[in-house]
């Protein structure tokens, strides 16, 4: 993927969101596109509207953003890339306000639960928000020195508020990892950095299914970086989201991929991709 020739990147949010940054930190010439859901993202790039998707997956304090396994089982896009950026929350009000005299906070779920120390000691009822900049722009709107807002340093300059507390995160390690999705699967070459593929599978309803299918991984030597389980509609059988190293044309990861499939009902792959320097 070359950043250069993107053009256009959409993402979900307003203007301020942790996205936004992201998006503005990693294609800094392209004209961002924000979105009302991830479904929009999904749509914009799927019908051009969009060169690229920029979406967050997970954060190492909230976990995973659930939402975006249902929306990729179902996706023709690919993953092309991923991006890891260190969350910086700060607690925002209006001009002249002190914490002292705050009552309420909002912002978007999982920025408050990122922040509970904060908000606990400070005794500020939470109010959830569709998202950290829309919580910004609604404490702009309001003008009330009783609310305020936990959102980015964008957030506060895009709405013209006040920063009154840096950083009020309960952990200074917060870091959310983004992918990004296009119509086409990316070209990668291993002498050019390190390669992930992801994939979801869905194992059969028999005794030691997983055992056996994660056993194919590691007879083949092929290094899984993450494994997670989601239950699928009927509640019968568990479907997992597998990232691991290597690129499916890899002779170790080709040999893993048909065993697996003497074990699962089906086996998906969602995109071979360079590992973000972040992992290093």
């Amino acid at each position: 993927m070359n950043i250069k020739k993107i053009k256009t990147v959409s993402f979900q949010g307003i203007e301020g969101a942790n996205s936004h940054l992201a998006c503005k930190k990693l294609f800094p010439k392209a004209n961002i596109i924000p979105s009302e859901t991830f479904e929009e993202v999904f749509d914009n790039v799927k019908t051009n509207k969009s060169g690229i998707g920029l979406i967050p997956v997970e954060n190492s304090v909230a976990g995973r953003v659930a939402e975006i396994h249902n929306l990729m089982h179902k996706t023709s896009l690919k993953i092309v890339g991923e991006y890891f950026m260190k969350i910086e929350l700060h607690l925002l009000g209006v001009k002249r306000v002190k914490i002292k005299d705050l009552s309420i906070v909002k912002s978007h779920i999982h920025a408050l639960s990122q922040c509970r120390k904060f908000i606990k000691k400070n005794k500020l009822k939470m109010v959830v928000s569709a998202d950290t900049a829309l919580a910004a722009k609604e404490i702009n709107e309001n003008n009330d020195p009783k609310e305020s807002a936990i959102a980015s340093k964008l957030a506060s300059q895009i709405y013209n508020l006040k920063i009154l507390k840096k950083n009020v995160e309960d952990s200074s390690y917060n870091i959310t990892r983004f992918i990004l999705l296009q119509k086409r699967k990316a070209k990668v070459y291993s002498s050019k950095g390190k390669i992930l593929t992801s994939l979801i599978f869905a194992v059969n309803n028999v005794p030691a299914a997983l055992h056996k299918a994660l056993g194919c991984f590691a007879i083949n030597n092929v290094n899984m970086t993450k494994l997670e389980s989601y239950v699928n509609k009927t509640f019968k059988s568990a479907e997992f989201y597998v990232d691991l190293e290597g690129d499916i044309n890899d002779f170790n990861v080709k040999a893993a991929l048909k065993e697996i499939k003497e074990y699962t009902r089906f086996v998906r792959i969602l995109g071979t991709y360079y590992a973000d320097k972040f992992r290093k």
